[in-house]
């Protein structure tokens, strides 16, 4: 998510603003690495779906926010490369964010329904 009028609101009430630009990933490695990067997950990070899950239901590895809008953008081609795995990333971010609601550090998922935002020469996947 480039700055504009979104993520400047997000940011002045303390919510921490995240584009996951998923562009050009097919396959579940590629796809831990570019949520590895976008959400500068600790080092400890598994790259497996019981990781993420876990990395996403205790974030005291993270920066404090008041909460977290995480906007998924150029999902499509690792929807249609990867059903499968698709539909366990999004158990898992709709698992992490109804377990935020309430709590004061919220996680709120958001599919972009356009393509990716940049290029994807210089991410990983």
């Amino acid at each position: 998510m480039t700055d504009g009028t979104l993520a400047d609101v997000l940011r002045a009430c303390g919510w921490t603003p995240i584009e996951l630009d998923l562009g050009g990933v097919t396959t579940k490695p590629a796809f831990m690495d570019r949520v590895a990067l976008a959400l500068g997950l600790p080092d400890w990070f598994g790259r497996n779906w019981d990781a993420l899950a876990d990395c996403l239901a205790d974030l005291s590895w993270a920066p404090p926010a008041r909460g977290r809008l995480l906007v998924i953008t150029g999902w499509q081609e690792y929807a249609l490369a990867a059903p499968h795995d698709w539909g366990i990333a999004q158990e898992v971010f709709g698992e992490a964010s109804d377990r935020g609601r309430g709590t004061g550090t919220e996680l709120h998922v958001v599919l972009a329904l356009g393509g990716s935002s940049q290029g994807t020469s210089d991410q990983p996947g």
